[in-house]
Formats: C-alpha cells, sequence, structure tokens
C-alpha cells in the first residue's frame, strides 16, 4: 500500500526578529510623516504628551492581544480570541471578515495613492500601474512567508533609517529642552488637556497594524513566547520613535508652521539641513508599499484561520505544496484589492475601517476579560502555560477603544 501524505501546511518560518520587523513594518508606515503636523494641529507643543498618553492606552491593548496570542496562536487571531471569550462563533466570523476587510480597503488605499504620487514623476496609464503594482504585491505574498517577510523586513529598515534621517537632521534642538521643559509641561487646566486627548485620538491611529502580527501566528517559531515578546518590543519601539520625532519637530519649528504642512517631517528635514527632502519623500513611499503587501499577507491569513475553523469553505485553507502559503486566499486577497483599488470610492471605506477597527479591539479586549473573569473554564482549553497579565488590563484597554470610538465619532480632532 501507498504512502498516504499529508497535507501541506504553513511553516514556521519566522524569528523574533522577523515578527518584530513584520510589526514595525505595519505600525510605521508612512501615515506618521503626516500624522505628527495633524496632532501638533490640536495640542500644539504638548504634541509629544499626546504620543505618551496614546502609548499607554495603545499598551493596554497590544497586553491583551499579547496574553491572547500565547493563550490560542492560531491564525485569524481576532475572530478566535472573540470565539472563545465571548462564545459566539456568529460575532467572531464577523470579527474575522471585519478584519479581512479592513485590510484589503487599507491596502487598496496605499496602491492608489502610490500610484498617484508616481504620476507626479512619470506619466504611466492608471489603471495599469495599479494593476502591476497590485499583481506583483500579489506575487511577493505568495512566493512564500519567509521571503515575504524579509522584503517587508528590509523595506522596514529603510522606513526606520529614513526616521533616524529626520530625529538626527533636527538633534541639534534638543539642546534646548532643559530651557524648553516649562513650556512642553502641560498644565492642569481642561483646555491643554482636551487639546493634548484630541491629539492623542489621532496618535493612537499612528499605532494600529501591531493587530496584525497575530495573524502569522502558525507561521512564528516557538510562538508561545516569541509572538507576545514581539508584539511588546514593537510597540516600545514605535513609541520611542514617534514621541522622538515630535519632541525634535516642536523644537525645531514653530507649531503653526508644523500644523499647516502636509509633509511636516520633510519640511523639517529641508529647514535642518538645508537639502531637499527628495530622499524623505521616496522613504516614504518605500512605507506605502509595504503596508500594502503587510496586509495582504494579513488578510490571507485571517482568511486561513477561520477556513480552518470551518467557519467559511476549505478552500481557503489550501496551502500550496512549495511555497507553504495560503494561495487560494492570497489569490482572493490581491483580486479584491485590485477591485477596490480600480473601482470603489475609497475615502468613505478607509474611514469606515477605523471604526472596524476600534470596535474589533473593544471586542478582543472585552473577551479576555471575559475569559479570565471565568478563569476555571479556560483551564479546561489551555494545555500550555501562557502569560498573563492583570484583569484589570482588558478592562482599561475596553474602556479605552470605545472611549476613542466615541470621540472619534463625535469628531473631536482638528484633522
Amino acid at each position: 500500500m501507498g504512502e498516504i501524505s499529508e497535507a501541506p501546511a504553513l511553516q514556521r518560518r519566522l524569528s523574533f526578529t522577523m515578527v518584530v520587523l513584520y510589526g514595525l513594518g505595519t505600525t510605521i508606515g508612512a501615515g506618521i510623516y503626516v500624522l505628527i503636523g495633524k496632532v501638533v494641529g490640536n495640542a500644539g507643543l504638548f504634541a509629544p504628551v499626546s504620543f505618551v498618553v496614546a502609548t499607554v492606552l495603545a499598551g493596554f491593548s497590544v497586553f491583551s492581544f499579547a496574553e491572547l496570542s500565547s493563550r490560542f496562536p492560531l491564525s485569524a487571531g481576532e475572530a478566535i480570541y472573540v470565539s472563545k471569550g465571548l462564545r459566539s462563533s456568529h460575532l467572531a466570523i464577523g470579527v474575522g471578515f471585519c478584519v479581512v476587510f479592513a485590510g484589503i480597503v487599507s491596502s487598496a488605499a496605499i496602491s492608489r495613492g502610490f500610484v498617484g504620487y508616481l504620476q507626479e514623476f512619470f506619466n504611466p496609464t492608471g489603471w495599469v500601474a495599479v494593476a502591476c503594482l497590485v499583481l506583483t504585491l500579489g506575487a511577493i505574498a505568495f512566493w512564500g512567508i519567509g521571503q515575504s517577510i524579509l522584503i517587508a523586513g528590509a523595506a522596514t529598515i529603510i522606513e526606520i533609517c529614513g526616521l533616524l534621517l529626520v530625529i538626527l537632521a533636527g538633534a541639534g534642538s534638543l539642546e534646548s529642552l532643559p530651557t524648553m521643559l516649562p513650556s512642553l509641561t502641560p498644565p492642569f487646566e481642561l483646555s491643554a488637556w482636551s487639546g493634548i486627548i484630541a491629539g492623542a485620538v489621532l496618535a493612537f491611529y499612528a499605532f494600529l497594524g501591531f493587530e496584525d502580527m497575530v495573524n502569522v501566528a502558525e507561521e512564528v517559531r516557538d510562538v508561545r513566547r516569541t509572538l507576545p515578546r514581539a508584539l511588546i518590543a514593537t510597540l516600545g519601539i514605535t513609541a520611542i520613535f514617534y514621541i522622538l520625532l515630535t519632541l525634535v519637530a516642536v523644537l525645531s519649528l514653530p507649531v503653526e508652521e508644523l500644523s499647516a504642512s502636509n509633509a511636516p517631517l520633510s519640511l523639517l528635514f529641508e529647514r535642518s539641513t538645508g537639502k531637499s527632502s527628495s530622499i524623505i519623500s521616496m522613504i516614504a513611499l518605500i512605507a506605502v508599499l509595504n503596508g500594502a503587501l503587510v496586509q495582504i499577507i494579513m488578510a490571507s491569513r485571517v482568511l486561513y484561520g477561520m477556513s480552518k475553523r470551518k467557519w467559511i469553505p476549505a478552500a481557503f485553507g489550501g496551502v500550496h505544496p512549495k511555497t507553504h502559503t495560503p494561495y487560494v486566499a492570497t489569490i482572493c486577497v490581491t483580486g479584491a484589492v485590485l477591485v477596490f483599488a480600480l473601482w470603489l470610492p475609497l475615502e468613505t471605506l478607509a474611514e469606515t475601517t477605523s471604526y472596524l477597527t476600534l470596535a474589533i479591539f473593544a471586542l478582543v479586549n472585552l473577551s479576555l476579560w471575559r475569559i479570565k473573569a471565568t478563569e476555571a473554564g479556560v483551564r479546561q482549553i489551555e494545555s500550555e502555560p501562557t502569560i498573563r497579565y492583570p484583569i484589570w488590563v482588558p478592562a482599561i484597554g475596553f474602556v479605552g477603544s470605545v472611549g476613542f470610538l466615541c470621540l472619534r465619532a463625535l469628531g473631536v480632532t482638528n484633522t
């Protein structure tokens, strides 16, 4: 009798460093090159404080994701967390599709924006350029997780170098920090803190993307230890860059100029060095492409994970025998990105995904809180030790996510 061959499966090729680079690639995107000016427009000289507040509030959700990724190290992380915590497969499926939708819209918007920028330098036919870009990114995602993350990691290193260039360009301004410190310290006044909180709502969006990391869980080595540590490291590195960048910016340039600029970091580089900021613009483009690639990888893994739990057709769980990637899911996601990028109005869809993301954060935090509140039941389904945080961590994460969702809906920020 012939041997029965096993179905191809995902392979654990991602190390701690690779996962962190993947995480940084989706959090430190091109948005930060614009967002700092928007935060300064709300908080003024207290913009660094806004980023500190956003870091703390994002941290509670990061710790919740870290514990849940250790408890349930599976693809389609958010959907599985909601299924385990809130005991509703229907809600879990809805969350899974929302995550996929957000990834597809984000990648489509990024792809269209990138091609629009290219048309300032070249004159390619719009739809042809979009199609070539999306299909290339899909091919990279199909190629293999190791190769995809190496490419994304290289792009992330370039992004970080770009931010370092801006920081070094304005580093001389840090000499004035001791004398400026009183002006950067907010008083206990409602007017000051209302601006800081409004800035923090915007700054919070600069940290989004870390949640995508949990969806490559089945391709991470020693996942129960590696993935939680990578999530926390990603938050820490991102926060250091954001706070330092904002501090250098407000010390180097007048608040009015920063808030009025659509490219505040490019402006800072030009003023500090006297050189063209074209290199910063090119690095921002690399960040754009990196973000689009990561979203395609993430969305395909969510579909794969949902298929494995029999929430959607089994075909989405198909893994290519040579590349060990979920090829059916990757092809479907790439096709959807192409359709969205070519034919659908993305502005309204992108705004909708920001609300969906905060709602998903709230549900994930609520799920962990419920799991911890009924810990005896959890022990019956867990077979390995996990990291654990106090029950108030997901509780604050839930309140913070709902609060930011409400503030966003009320339009408290000056965008």
